[in-house]
């Protein structure tokens, strides 16, 4: 059993090495996850697609600037709001049950709060356009509804963040989290997986601790390493 002073007195490579060692045991790596294919075809349509999804988002954006009519009389107004209001109401309510509840998905309900609150302060303001009630559209944009949409993506940024630094933490990485836009996606490409759940470790020698079947060492995990016969 070790102890606590056992700990303290190993150096922090160790430590991560024993991390990483009881991270394997806790949650191993399903058989033949860690061969798992990248999925290189579904990534390409999924990159078609979004990629054809701007070049016809742009091309619309053309068309509705040249035919759209500067000003249109609609009908289904009072439904058209309500319903978005009643839709952000949910947005709160959810978001505060998931924050009430610690649950993971407090995170994309707060990416959703922050959307609908850019989209309630855009429509405001550009529909409130040349009319009296300009002003207070305005007001509300920039004093509530922009600051609320901000603050909802720096709370979901700094729960991500947190939630980044648990699972490095437990691959023995410690130190400052780097820029989210720096960061793989965790489960993609053909390392994903080990992303997350490192290869177990197996006993060599007394207080080391290295990979199974790591580079360069083609043998099942839970074996040692056997020494080269003296030349």
């Amino acid at each position: 059993m070790i102890n606590v002073d056992e700990l303290r007195r190993m150096s922090p490579q160790q430590r991560a090495e024993l991390s990483r060692a009881l991270a394997a045991l806790e949650d191993p790596v399903p058989p033949g996850a860690a061969g798992l294919p990248a999925g290189p075809v579904r990534r390409a349509i999924a990159l078609v697609l979004i990629i054809g999804g701007c070049l016809g988002l742009a091309a619309w954006i053309g068309v509705l600037a040249v035919t759209l009519p500067r000003y249109y009389h609609t009908g289904g107004w009072r439904g058209a709001w309500v319903g978005f209001d009643i839709v952000e109401l949910v947005a709160f309510a959810v978001t505060a049950w998931a924050a009430w509840k610690h649950r993971q998905l407090v995170i994309g309900c707060l990416i959703v709060l922050a959307t609908l609150l850019c989209c309630d302060a855009w429509f405001d303001v550009t529909l409130d356009l040349r009319t009296n009630g300009f002003w207070v559209s305005l007001l509300l944009a920039l004093c509530v509804e922009l600051p609320l949409a901000v603050l909802a993506l720096l709370i979901a940024r700094r729960l991500l963040r947190l939630n980044i630094r648990a699972v490095r933490r437990l691959r023995g990485l410690p130190g400052p989290v780097p820029p989210l836009w720096k960061l793989p996606l965790i489960g993609m490409g053909s390392r994903g997986i080990r992303t997350v759940i490192p290869e177990p470790c197996v006993p060599v020698e007394p207080g080391e601790l290295v990979p199974a079947g790591g580079p360069g060492q083609d043998r099942p995990a839970g074996t040692r390493r056997e020494e080269s016969p003296a030349r």
